[in-house]
């Protein structure tokens, strides 16, 4: 195992007010890190204030952690905000941004994956790296594959519990799907929240076809609930809850119509809780902005792991914590088969969109999103013509070209405030933001999608890694490197069709007669074909 490294800091601190202190003590052992995430779900439960959520497992936790009231995805809809999760990058600055890359539209560029610029990688690499060992279960979707080297484990089975070394830190992440949106459609069983009961928002009809998706999407969280809660209790079956930091968030806002795909809050604001114990002053609340691409960041920064200067997410706990951000970005681009280009900036209070394709409608034809008992509703009122009032914002054949809402006034962003004189100034500065953040960050967004891809897969065909090369050395020591800018490298000693492939970071010392066996990764491009050096 790498040997750990602690206690390094990169630029300023800053130590949350809720924090005891901002780091862990040098003279404990590391800490396992454990991240719990849900999707499609908007801070629906009863630690945020929600009294129809039957969450009582969350809530407990809730009274153990920090409770973030403003954290944000960059997208909302999965797979990019996932892309932004795991590489602490923007999505539409390394070519995630599409929704997906992964498709089967014969009209549409690829389907590719997208190639970050090759200091980009995901970043359990870097705990890896450090020593920890890392394990996913299950979902990855992140716009590249999934290299071998990101995980230790990936699979339905991955667990802290499989690790070889009792005594190895860990970073583990499960996955939860049941509040996908595609878990609110079936009708095959009776729904146990009252549908009587469910606060109906302005945007949509009240409709008993949309106080039954309601009710639904709450019985699917009170279903996440239960297994959050099988999660929390094998930390204390194990003795590990003490020296374990746990994460809860969600990929993105509920998977409703007007949430999920959309610059709204309901589609971008997250719950996040974070239990630290001895660090973070348990049932404690917090309305720092934060970003989930801080997630990764802020992971390294608590494992003592020092965080690359590249990455555009920054640290919120430990000692490489940046100060509170002011603002936060989200990107909205094309969604399945329909092209779009929206912008958004929000900071504590105002929200400003920026829709580049104002002669669109708001509603484009995505027909997973359709299969939505809610979407069918809005467009039955859509083409009866019966909309009224807020419900009938959305369905307009145009844009707004630019939107404006004061979220603590309007919190289901009904009343656009750009066209408003007495908030001229709010607009100004937002449109400054959003300008800046665009240029700083090295938004793709403008670049058409057939261009940028045939930037990264020149003439339509995958790139490969070049084969690793293995030099041995007289006494012993290993030495691998690539010769493709950007490529990871893993490499196993064990024999077999499915052995366990370690992260090459250093020249490792194998025994006479050993065969090293490695292959190479740079994300995006094809794996390189293995290469064995025989002892």
């Amino acid at each position: 195992m790498s040997r750990l490294h602690f206690g390094l800091v990169l630029g300023g601190l800053f130590l949350c007010a809720a924090c005891r202190s901002g780091s862990p003590d040098p003279a404990l052992p590391p800490p396992n890190i454990v991240w719990i995430s849900a999707e499609d779900l908007s801070p629906r439960l009863g630690a945020y204030g929600d009294t129809l959520a039957r969450t009582p497992n969350l809530d407990r936790f809730a009274v153990q952690s920090l409770r973030y009231t403003r954290a944000f995805t960059t997208a909302g809809v999965c797979a990019p905000s996932r892309a932004a999760i795991i590489t602490g990058m923007f999505q539409p600055a390394i070519g995630a941004h599409h929704m997906r890359t992964s498709h089967e539209a014969p009209h549409l560029p690829g389907p590719y994956e997208a190639v970050p610029p090759p200091h980009v990688k995901a970043f359990p690499e870097y705990l890896r790296a450090a020593g920890y060992y890392t394990t996913n279960n299950v979902k990855t979707d992140y716009q590249f594959g999934t290299p071998r080297t990101v995980w230790d484990e990936n699979s339905r089975q991955a667990h802290w519990r499989n690790r070889p070394d009792p005594d190895q830190p860990f970073f583990a992440v499960f996955n939860f799907t049941v509040t996908h949106e595609s878990q609110v459609w079936p009708r095959d069983k009776p729904v146990e929240t009252d549908p009587a009961a469910v606060a109906v928002p302005p945007y949509y009809p009240d409709t008993p076809v949309v106080r039954r998706d309601l009710a639904q999407h709450y019985d699917n969280i009170a279903t996440l609930d239960s297994l959050v809660g099988v999660i929390l209790r094998q930390l204390e079956e194990d003795g590990l809850a003490d020296n374990t930091v746990v994460f809860f968030w969600t990929d993105h806002g509920d998977g409703l119509p007007r949430a999920k795909r959309w610059l709204y809050d309901a589609g971008l604001h997250v719950p996040l809780m974070i239990r630290w114990p001895g660090q973070i002053e348990p049932g404690t609340t917090t309305d720092r902005l934060v970003s989930l691409m801080d997630l990764g960041p802020t992971v390294l920064s608590i494992a003592g792991v020092p965080i690359p200067g590249h990455m555009q997410g920054q640290a919120f706990l430990g000692e490489q914590a940046a100060p509170p951000r002011s603002y936060v970005y989200a990107a909205r681009d094309r969604i399945d088969e329909a092209y779009d280009h929206v912008r958004a900036v929000r900071d504590a209070r105002f929200k400003y969109i920026r829709n580049f394709m104002p002669d669109q409608p708001y509603i484009l034809d995505v027909p997973y999103r359709n299969r939505m008992p809610t979407m069918q509703e809005l467009l039955r009122l859509q083409a009866s013509g019966q909309a009224r009032g807020p419900v009938a914002l959305w369905l307009r054949d145009r844009r707004d070209p630019e939107e404006l809402y004061d979220t603590h006034a309007d919190a289901h962003e009904i009343h656009n405030l750009a066209g408003d004189p007495r908030y001229a100034d709010v607009l100004l500065r937002m449109r400054i933001e959003l300008d800046r953040w665009i240029e700083a960050s090295g938004d793709m967004g403008h670049i058409p999608e057939a261009e940028m891809v045939a930037q990264m897969w020149p003439g339509g065909t995958q790139p490969r890694t070049e084969p690793p090369v293995v030099d041995r050395a007289a006494d012993g020591t290993v030495t691998i490197s690539c010769p493709t800018e950007g490529a990871s490298i893993a490499y196993t000693t064990e024999t077999g069709d499915d052995p366990h492939w370690l992260l090459y970071t250093e020249p490792l010392v194998v025994e006479p007669g050993t065969t090293v066996r490695a292959r190479a990764i740079r994300y995006g491009y094809a794996e390189s074909e293995e290469v064995r050096s025989e002892g």
